[in-house]
């Protein structure tokens, strides 16, 4: 999981902080993934002091974090300058909770400082998944949960088919297989990582609308390789008749993989260096 980047960080992070005020209007997505986690985590049993909201946009997720672990200190990261403005001033009613702009790959954290890591829809915005898996390795404590939410490959396809009739450049991110973030989980020193898997069909009367929510949750195009000129008008009328608008009642339809997973901290590893001097080592005598 470690190619080469497919995302431009800086991008990403101009588009999130464009869509902050926008964020919540459109965050079904979002809002569906966050429930099913929140779900997913409540039989679990954790001793938890502190959360770690990772990618946690304008700070939805922290009604529900309270809710489920009760009171706690909650650290809520993003990249966005923006979207942690629009979470602080949510969060003002209640203590217990920091507002902290970082990159999930580069965290200004302590060793094993959280006992839960929650990740809605983070690792789609994330180029190198083996960092990032990494630093949530480091920062979770050993027998701590890391939660998290994403989109599998089987998503958007039906928008990436549109835009693959009408060029050749990259209009839709690649979502890594439920397999592939397993293994990472593993590589990263996390344990008994459990992942499943359910689908979300969204449907739009046109695609305007469609292209209106993705500028504003900020998921338009970030990849290196999109085209830099604009598309076009022509061209984007091209890319509404393949999506075939007018086809299924009058509603464009595409299918979302949601991929569910919880793993645990496995704690510090073993990062001793073993040397052996060469000369110390006695001849074999015949």
């Amino acid at each position: 999981m470690s190619d080469e980047p497919t995302l431009c960080v800086r991008d990403v992070q101009r588009r999130f902080d464009r869509a902050a005020d926008s964020f919540d209007t459109a965050d079904f997505v979002h809002a569906v993934t966050r429930e099913g986690l929140i779900e997913r985590l409540a039989p679990l049993v954790v001793d938890t002091n502190t959360i770690l909201d990772l990618g946690c946009a304008t700070g939805a997720a922290n009604p529900l974090l309270r809710k489920r672990f009760g009171r706690t200190h909650i650290v809520s990261l993003d990249h966005s300058h923006a979207m942690l403005r629009r979470n602080a001033g949510k969060a003002r009613w209640f203590a217990g909770r920091s507002c902290v702009q970082a990159d999930a790959r580069r965290m200004p954290f302590g060793d094993h400082s959280f006992d839960v890591v929650f990740a809605n829809q983070l690792l789609p915005w994330v180029n190198d998944l083996d960092l990032a898996f990494g630093e949530i390795s480091r920062v979770l404590r050993k027998g701590g949960v890391f939660a998290f939410a994403t989109l599998g490959p089987d998503s958007l396809h039906e928008l990436a088919d549109a835009w693959a009739s009408v060029d050749t450049h990259a209009h839709v991110n690649r979502f890594p297989d439920m397999h592939d973030v397993g293994d990472g989980l593993v590589r990263a020193g996390l344990c008994d990582p459990v992942l499943d898997i359910d689908r979300l069909t969204v449907r739009y009367d046109d695609a305007h609308k469609l292209f209106a929510d993705l500028t504003d949750m900020g998921a338009r195009n970030s990849l290196h390789a999109r085209n830099p000129t604009l598309v076009g008008k022509a061209r984007f009328e091209r890319v509404i008749t393949a999506l075939g608008e007018g086809a299924d009642g009058g509603q464009i339809g595409f299918d979302l993989e949601l991929v569910y997973g919880h793993c645990w901290g496995g704690g510090p590893k073993d990062a001793r260096d073993y040397r052996i001097d060469a000369s110390a080592i006695p001849r074999r005598r015949r």
